[in-house]
């Protein structure tokens, strides 16, 4: 598996897509999902110049750093339960799911038990699937609203996954409403919030996402292909 060259390849579309749509591809960074992914693959990743590891568990975030390395920016990508979130506060430099006041408030009292400000999004469900995690999308503002008065927690913009397409175009839609809420919650100027950040698009439908306005995306099988999962794996 050519690990710098794919990362190479995706960067090269992200310039066509970020063309396509006025933008400069600086401003779109590019997260490794390395879910299940063996250290040596992610260290190569880490060389091509990846600009975030995005890891879904904690725990296996934690080995990974322990024998890593910080190396770049390391971010929660995947669900994060309340017991979790003193472990969270201490290993990654932002969370993308906060998606409920309860959990908000849980990382906040653990980042000030820390001593530092901790940087996240808001997830939010733009699709109203089910089997979806995230605020729902006519609630979301108000849930920025009652997050940001917390004063350990830096809300740096948006979060979400849309339903999966053959055709990614089909998307385009769920990433448009998610950058159109954005410009939304900006205009408020809520203390204390910076809506500078769209986490959207992955392997699949990352060039539309780009095209809508994403500032990371969030490749996983792009980079290191597909996975093998062992039963250890996934348990975790």
């Amino acid at each position: 598996m050519d690990v710098p060259g794919n990362i190479g390849r995706i960067r090269e579309v992200v310039t066509q897509a970020a063309a396509r749509s006025g933008r400069s591809p600086a401003e779109v960074r590019l997260m490794a999902v390395t879910k299940t992914v063996d250290d040596e693959r992610i260290a190569a990743a880490m060389r091509g110049g990846v600009d975030i590891i995005g890891e879904n568990y904690v725990q296996e975030a934690k080995r990974k750093l322990e024998t890593l390395g910080k190396g770049c920016e390391w971010h929660l990508i995947g669900r994060l339960q309340t017991n979790k979130a003193k472990y969270a506060v201490r290993l990654f430099d932002m969370i993308h799911s906060v998606d409920r006041l309860e959990l908000a408030a849980e990382i906040d009292r653990r980042a000030a038990a820390a001593g530092h400000l901790m940087k996240i999004l808001i997830e939010v469900n733009v699709s109203g699937e089910e089997t979806k995690n995230g605020v729902p999308l006519a609630d979301a503002a108000d849930l920025v609203r009652r997050i940001a008065p917390l004063a350990n927690l830096s809300i740096r913009g948006l979060m979400t996954m849309p339903p999966w397409f053959d055709d990614p175009g089909e998307a385009r839609p769920f990433f448009r409403a998610l950058r159109e809420l954005r410009d939304r919650i900006a205009v408020e100027r809520i203390p204390r919030v910076e809506m500078t950040e769209l986490s959207m698009g992955m392997t699949g439908d990352y060039p539309v996402a780009v095209e809508e306005g994403a500032t990371i995306i969030r490749i996983g099988r792009g980079i290191f292909g597909e996975r093998e999962k062992t039963k250890q794996q996934e348990m975790l």
